[in-house]
């Protein structure tokens, strides 16, 4: 291979002013490889002998790492792949992929994907949960991490083959692991080995029959901010493009180094730090098996920053609000940027770590349903304060009102509204079910004439710069009157004992909802601050309008996220409406056990049930409390 279609396929993206540049120029003629196999391949044959992939077993070991060249990494893709269609899978099913990071199992990922379709899973998810998912998507092969990796998540394993029967059960080793692994245990008509061992007889070959753009590559399940996670497909072009838009960046080369420490069942690391770097060539860093979640990683991040001459970083920003308080006590200097994504990045943590490192963090936007990256901001001065950055070549943005019927209707450029998004990035749909004819997907009315509803509120300037103003089911009506959360948030925040906000509304029987705060203190705030008073006066004087200030302020340990990571407010409100059950029955004289009081949370529509009491007239005090509410609720019958 040459890089003579370097050019076109590289354009100059170094500020906002390239986006119009790069768009004269048609997709198609930008000669993308055609799959996630295509860019493996491609990689291999332009760098064969170059580093692609370096794995640390732990932070302690952090200079013994285990490197792979783009030229190794494709044998052994092609192994597993053969591997995997002599147990007979086709493009038909997938591949279920249940661990933390390890030195197998981005070779396991892109392998399912070429052979198959790749269904990473959170392996913390309770066992039916995943049982679920994987069935749902027609899981027939699993690789899981062993029981040296991950001994709880090789249980959860057995327990889901146990119910879903697929045809093998591979299990992955620690990074460098040597000599024979534990035995397996046997499963009645499941092959269990483990997955290097199986590998190491397979031909290395290239596949007979590759994948093309409109194959299901993944099936990625969504962050469940608002109820039970989906499990959404990308599609070979979906990851292709995306992951493009993230390497055309004019600040990296085929020189610079990426550190990863993010999981690969979240959409970032598969496209941020695997698929991009691959299609440009980069080595990437990849942290130990908990990622940023290895305490002993913040010890030693610099020293590995300078070992690697580490270019830039992906995380999310509770990271950053650490890094901020490392000391730095190695050459960083190769650091050109740190790259954040999964949830909103708090002002105060960009300044305090730009301070601290003297590195520029780039924000960037997206779903699992526009596969992952449709924003991205700039360093050098062309940050643009208050939003998450400007949308990706290819990819339209607008805003749309969405009125009581559920009509979509588009709002002048600038006018917030709901967020949608069109372009060659938003999913095939979110898988519903499986017969003889695949999997079959519904974008269950998340997308219409090709736009993706993101559920985000938001305003678009006229540089496609996108500016995030909160989600539209976390609105808090009050009064008729709508109260974004955020501005309550952003106001506790500028507290300096405050570290986390998350503010709900509660169910009142005159506004319809009244705001409510759950908040997060650092280990030195003071003892007065657990009560709300202060922090509610706090709230009052940073905020523009009386009806958002909070009627109580709640202090939390710590304030609930996703299975990938990302905040939720869902388990706040469930807490919050179940209390205000609670205060009811007992305003009423009426005994409760909180555990009676079931509610349950699906999309927008919250649901409380709750056992019907023996004596009529307690039945009719409840029915008499209850009924002033917005919410649904029901007696469950004995």
């Amino acid at each position: 291979m040459t890089t003579s279609s370097a050019p076109a396929l590289w354009p100059d993206y170094a500020t906002p002013d390239s986006l119009a540049a790069i768009e004269e120029v048609p997709l198609t003629a930008r000669k993308l490889p055609t799959s996630t196999y295509a860019v493996l391949d491609r990689a291999a044959g332009l760098w064969p002998d170059q580093p692609a992939v370096t794995f640390l077993p732990r932070a302690e070991d952090w200079e013994e790492g285990h490197t792979r060249t783009f030229a190794e990494l494709r044998t052994e893709v092609h192994r597993l792949v053969h591997l995997f269609r002599s147990h007979g899978i086709g493009r038909r099913e997938s591949v279920g992929l249940l661990s933390p990071n390890t030195a197998l199992l981005p070779t396991a990922l892109l392998a399912a994907q070429t052979a198959a379709i790749a269904a990473p899973v959170n392996p913390h998810l309770p066992a039916d949960h995943i049982t679920r998912l994987l069935g749902l998507g027609r899981a027939r092969i699993l690789v899981a991490a062993g029981p040296e990796l991950d001994p709880g998540t090789w249980r959860t394993a057995l327990a889901v083959a146990a119910e879903l029967k697929p045809i093998a059960l591979y299990a992955l080793r620690p990074t460098g692991a040597t000599g024979t692994g534990p035995a397996l245990e046997n499963l009645g008509g499941t092959t269990v080995d483990y997955l290097d061992a199986a590998m190491a007889t397979s031909p290395d070959e290239r596949p007979r029959v590759e994948p093309n753009a409109h194959d299901l590559a993944a099936l990625f399940h969504t962050g469940g901010t608002t109820g039970a996670p989906k499990l959404a497909a990308h599609t070979h072009g979906n990851e292709v493009v995306d992951a493009w838009s993230i390497a055309a960046n004019s600040l990296l080369d085929e020189r610079s180094v990426i550190f990863a420490g993010l999981p690969l069942f979240h959409v970032n690391a598969l496209v941020v730090t695997l698929l991009a770097p691959l299609l440009r060539g980069q080595h990437v860093v990849w942290a130990g098996p908990l990622g940023y979640r290895e305490p002993a990683l913040y010890s030693h991040i610099w020293r590995i920053v300078e070992r690697y001459r580490i270019s830039a970083m992906s995380a999310v920003p509770t990271v950053y609000s650490v890094l901020a308080q490392v000391p730095v006590d190695a050459d960083i200097s190769s650091l050109r940027f740190a790259v954040v994504g999964a949830s909103a990045l708090p002002p105060t943590v960009r300044t305090a770590f730009t301070q601290h490192t003297g590195v520029e963090i780039c924000e960037g936007y997206g779903l699992t349903e526009a596969t992952c990256a449709t924003a991205r901001s700039f360093t050098g001065g062309h940050h643009r304060p208050g939003s998450v950055g400007q949308r990706m070549p290819y990819q339209q943005v607008k805003t749309a009102l969405v009125d009581s019927k559920n009509n979509w209707l588009d709002l002048p450029p600038g006018t917030p509204g709901v967020l949608l998004i069109k372009g060659p990035t938003v999913f095939a749909g979110y898988v519903t079910g499986h017969g003889t004819d695949g999997l079959h997907l519904d974008s269950q009315e998340t997308v219409r004439d090709g736009w993706l509803n993101t559920g985000d509120l938001a305003r678009v300037d006229r540089d496609g710069f996108i500016h995030l103003i909160g989600r539209a089911k976390d609105l808090i009506i009050r009064g008729g009157h709508n109260i974004d959360p955020a501005t309550i948030e952003d106001a506790l925040l500028q507290h300096p004992h405050v570290t986390g906000a998350s503010a709900v509304g509660r169910p009142d029987p005159h506004a319809g909802e009244v705001p409510i705060a759950y908040v997060t203190l650092s280990p030195d705030a003071p003892e007065a601050l657990n009560r709300s008073g202060h922090l509610i006066e706090h709230a009052r004087a940073h905020l523009q309008e009386s009806a958002a200030v909070p009627k109580d302020v709640i202090v939390l340990d710590s304030l609930p996220v996703t299975a990938v990571g990302k905040p939720t407010k869902v388990p706040l409100r469930i807490r919050t409406v179940r209390q205000t059950v609670l205060d009811e029955l007992a305003a009423a004289g009426l005994p409760s056990d909180p555990t009676d009081v079931d509610c349950r949370f699906d999309d927008a529509r919250l649901t409380v049930t709750l056992p019907r009491p023996a004596a009529a007239d307690a039945a009719d005090r409840i029915t008499a409390a209850l009924g002033r509410y917005t919410f649904a609720w029901s007696f469950t019958e004995a």
